[in-house]
């Protein structure tokens, strides 16, 4: 027959109660106590530390994928980096689409400096940007000198950004052709 307790009506907790004795509820909380004992005699677990060569923001375009990826190898960073990516990689930095992407990136860039220890960024930025004809002018990539100037100018603040919160950081600016063949290289302009 099962017997319940009520101690809603009753003045005595449950291990004073006709089937629980002392001896019971001692030997019930003696695992707690050595495993409570034992993990506050333990060290904080800390996660093992690594060094990535750079912080890498491209576009989100999937078009470019894989040519980042050789042009990454072919910088001789093996898979050393941390990546994020953002619509319009430079002009997401402006706060395009929302000021949210440009703290998402300012967040990401902090993570990986002090988790990381990174040296470096690295922008790619490409042509016929989805992110830029939104932002910029939908025939933006119909004109490759003004494409290359609109990006150069949004790359250049990325770099002055970057370099205003980490002077220490080396910035390297990237323009990749809709060919996806050799990454152009954008000029620091001061």
């Amino acid at each position: 027959m099962n017997k319940s307790i009520n101690l809603s009506q009753t003045n005595h907790c449950l291990c004073c109660q006709t089937n629980f004795s002392r001896r019971h509820f001692l030997k019930s909380l003696l695992p707690g106590a050595a495993a409570l004992t034992i993990l506050q005699s333990a060290p904080p677990a800390k996660a093992e530390t690594h060094q990535a060569k750079a912080l890498v923001l491209s576009c989100i375009d999937f078009r470019f994928m894989t040519a980042e990826r050789r042009f990454l190898a072919k910088k001789h960073l093996g898979e050393e980096y941390d990546w994020t990516a953002l619509a319009g990689a430079s002009l997401a930095l402006s706060g395009f689409p929302h000021p949210s992407d440009a703290e998402a990136f300012w967040d990401q860039l902090e993570i990986s400096y002090k988790l990381h220890h990174i040296n470096k960024v690295i922008i790619l930025d490409h042509q016929d940007c989805g992110a830029y004809a939104m932002m910029i002018d939908a025939n933006l990539s119909k004109n490759p000198q003004q494409e290359l100037q609109v990006h150069s100018d949004y790359l250049n603040r990325a770099y002055r950004s970057i370099k205003q919160r980490y002077p220490n950081l080396e910035v390297e600016l990237y323009l990749a052709p809709l060919n996806q063949t050799e990454f152009q290289s954008v000029a620091v302009v001061s």
